[in-house]
């Protein structure tokens, strides 16, 4: 019996402290090539989004398609931003920017040719989403996608600025 407490506290705190984890330190580049650390992104003390996603990834263009067309919305209703990271490889990174261009979306997109942000973060599939709360803590965390979940998504921002 005092196993099996023990063992349900560590899982408690394991996915307490899960919850709350920060941005790693890893350098991403922008698509017109500055340097980005990763642990020190901010959105002025608001939430913001990290989106991962690569140019060949269906689900991942419709998630980032959806959320550009109430983005502007978004913005001015909760002052979320949205940092858009490809997950593309080297060889593929040249499609990231045109690609960027045709859908028209206003996102700040970083590169991750190596996959380093994602390997630090765990991931294994995209499209991986995260919300970041304005002291830089990952506070939710979600694969995949399905048409409407971006409704989700600004629920989950708007609970954060209500607290």
């Amino acid at each position: 019996m005092k196993k099996l407490a023990l063992l349900l506290c560590l899982f408690a705190l394991v996915a307490w402290s899960d919850a709350f984890a920060q941005l790693p330190a890893v350098t991403l580049k922008t698509i017109d090539g500055q340097s980005v650390k990763m642990d020190t992104l901010n959105n002025g003390g608001k939430p913001f989004i990290v989106d991962l996603f690569a140019t060949w990834c269906k689900p991942c263009l419709r998630e980032l398609d959806a959320i550009a067309e109430v983005y502007g919305e978004w913005q001015e209703e909760t002052g979320v931003k949205i940092f858009a990271v490809s997950t593309d490889q080297a060889q593929n990174i040249q499609k990231v920017k045109p690609l960027v261009s045709n859908h028209g979306w206003e996102y700040e997109v970083l590169l991750d040719p190596n996959s380093d942000f994602m390997r630090a973060l765990g991931v294994q599939q995209i499209p991986f989403t995260m919300i970041v709360d304005g002291q830089g803590n990952i506070v939710y965390k979600h694969t995949g996608y399905t048409d409407g979940a971006e409704a989700e998504l600004i629920e989950k921002v708007r609970e954060l600025i209500a607290k």
